[in-house]
């Protein structure tokens, strides 16, 4: 066989090889997406189980006086793990303050914004895709944790202190209202599917959990001016840019299991007055050459590390070398000026 025909022989397998490999992914693919229809399919015949009148009476507590003091009525209901599917009886009952409907196979909760005098809602670990409500007007704590939502639409209550929505498909922060959401002090978005900390302005919050998603810049945080502590492990953030001076209340951040390579990048912290706790371990940048002091040269005010307290001598020996690398650098400056003339 000729050099030419050896050459087009190869080719062509490699041809082959290409289209072949091409075709398992399009089949992978096909499979992919009919498991995933055949698991909507399965969720979409669970059997009906609304919840009953009988149910409700099981599972009431907590005699308190009615909103109006001239009767009494119960006011805590707890449902959870009862594979129930339908709630609408539920609008009978509205003295309730306190639910529990976690653990159900629930899709729709919007019965529950005819119940005016809620409390708390936990609806965790259903097959809510939406948190939708009207707005209530004493909802404190509000948990849909573990669901298949996919955006913060309708989360808009005037008392709300404390939002979760752990666990959801949310891919982006968006439509909540900075004047309705005054009081709102936590917000938990954990394990969902952002990619930047965009869409927070939120003046008041506080506690802002944002943890095992996939973020890789963190930005729009300058409406942020009482957020105290910041969760970002588990993250994909290799940069430190977006730490704004109007985070002047920032005192603790995780970024434990990040890709930060460089510990140059938390001279980008020194803008937060108030940091004093760091979590930075299972980043690379920790396994530099004295990662605890090169830490505390930069951040002369931190007090913790990686959930270790700082001793005297460390901050004693971290002011040395500061001290020695600033009167170095005035040096060096001088000298260069010196040469300039």
């Amino acid at each position: 066989m000729s050099d030419t025909e050896e050459q087009i022989g190869e080719e062509e397998e490699e041809v082959r090889g290409g289209d072949e490999e091409e075709q398992l992914g399009e089949e992978e693919e096909k499979l992919g997406e009919e498991e995933e229809k055949q698991e909507e399919e399965e969720e979409e015949k669970v059997p009906e189980n609304p919840l009953t009148e009988e149910m409700v009476g099981e599972c009431l507590s907590l005699l308190c006086k009615t909103g109006d003091g001239l009767a009494h009525a119960f006011v805590r209901l707890d449902i959870h793990e009862r594979e129930i599917t339908d709630i609408s009886i539920l609008k009978a009952f509205i003295h309730l303050r306190y639910i529990d409907l976690s653990g159900n196979k629930l899709k729709d909760i919007s019965s529950l914004s005819v119940l005016t005098h809620l409390l708390t809602i936990k609806a965790d670990n259903n097959l809510l895709v939406s948190a939708k409500l009207e707005e209530m007007p004493f909802l404190q704590i509000a948990s849909f944790n573990k669901n298949k939502i996919k955006s913060l639409e309708g989360v808009n209550h005037p008392m709300l202190e404390h939002l979760s929505l752990n666990d959801n498909e949310i891919t982006q922060i968006s439509g909540l209202d900075p004047i309705k959401l005054a009081r709102l002090h936590t917000l938990e978005l954990r394990g969902n599917k952002l990619e930047t900390t965009e869409g927070v302005c939120l003046p008041n919050l506080k506690n802002l959990f944002l943890a095992a998603n996939t973020i890789k810049k963190v930005e729009g945080m300058s409406r942020l001016q009482s957020l105290t502590t910041l969760h970002l492990r588990d993250n994909q953030l290799e940069a430190l840019d977006g730490f704004v001076e109007e985070l002047k209340m920032l005192q603790y951040i995780n970024f434990r299991g990040n890709n930060i390579t460089s510990l140059k990048e938390l001279q980008k912290l020194q803008a937060l007055p108030m940091l004093r706790a760091l979590v930075l371990s299972e980043n690379p940048a920790a396994e530099e050459e004295d990662y605890r002091l090169e830490v505390l040269i930069t951040l002369r005010k931190l007090e913790r590390l990686d959930k270790e307290e700082y001793n005297d001598e460390e901050r004693e020996e971290a002011e040395q070398i500061y001290e020695q690398r600033r009167q170095e650098e005035l040096a060096a400056e001088n000298t260069a000026e010196g040469e300039q003339e």
